[in-house]
């Protein structure tokens, strides 16, 4: 059975969207060692699953990077890998080797779920994240952090409520950033 992971970039304080890079005047901190294990996490994936602002985003920005030195390898994964869209506005056939889920959200991501035996990659925190913790479908929670405070932007899972979490690995990087690996804990007895 597959495991359903969301995997978010953030700032120490929350700050999620639209990360530009650090030298480009935004707070996402890179080094060649967390670059690597992002790869090599997307390269143990077995699929993507997106909302449809993230795959309008993504799909739009990977095509365009597979020719960049030093993002190939990076851009033929993202580019190649199966992906699964939630939209209550697109249509299909979509582009970029996705696949429309359309209807129930719970019923097809379970069944993404049964269907898959590896990782399916949620990746950025919006409204489709929310909506797989409300349904209570989410395994895994794997946060990058930048060793950054950063005032503007929405913050992750703003309008949730508490959820206790259960660390699971942590892996920190030259630069600072801190991959923290959680799963949702076990409810109490």
């Amino acid at each position: 059975m597959g495991r359903l992971i969301i995997n978010v970039g953030t700032t120490v304080n929350g700050a999620f969207e639209a990360p530009a890079p650090e030298p480009h005047g935004g707070w996402l901190v890179t080094d060649p060692d967390s670059m690597q294990a992002g790869l090599e996490m997307w390269q143990a994936a077995d699929a993507m699953v997106l909302g449809r602002k993230t795959y309008e985003g993504l799909s739009a920005a990977w095509p365009q990077l597979a020719n960049v030195p030093g993002f190939e390898a990076y851009a033929a994964r993202m580019n190649g890998m199966p992906k699964y869209v939630a939209s209550r506005s697109l249509t299909a056939p979509l582009d970029w080797n996705a696949t429309l889920l359309e209807g129930d959200l719970a019923e097809n991501v379970r069944r993404l779920k049964e269907d898959h035996h590896g990782n399916l990659i949620v990746p950025c925190a919006g409204e489709l994240t929310r909506d797989l913790i409300a349904l209570d479908l989410v395994d895994e929670f794997w946060f990058n952090v930048s060793p950054y405070l950063w005032g503007t932007g929405p913050r992750i899972f703003d309008e949730l409520g508490p959820i206790r979490l259960q660390l699971t690995s942590t892996t920190t990087f030259p630069s600072g950033v801190v991959r923290l690996c959680y799963r949702p804990a076990p409810a109490a007895e």
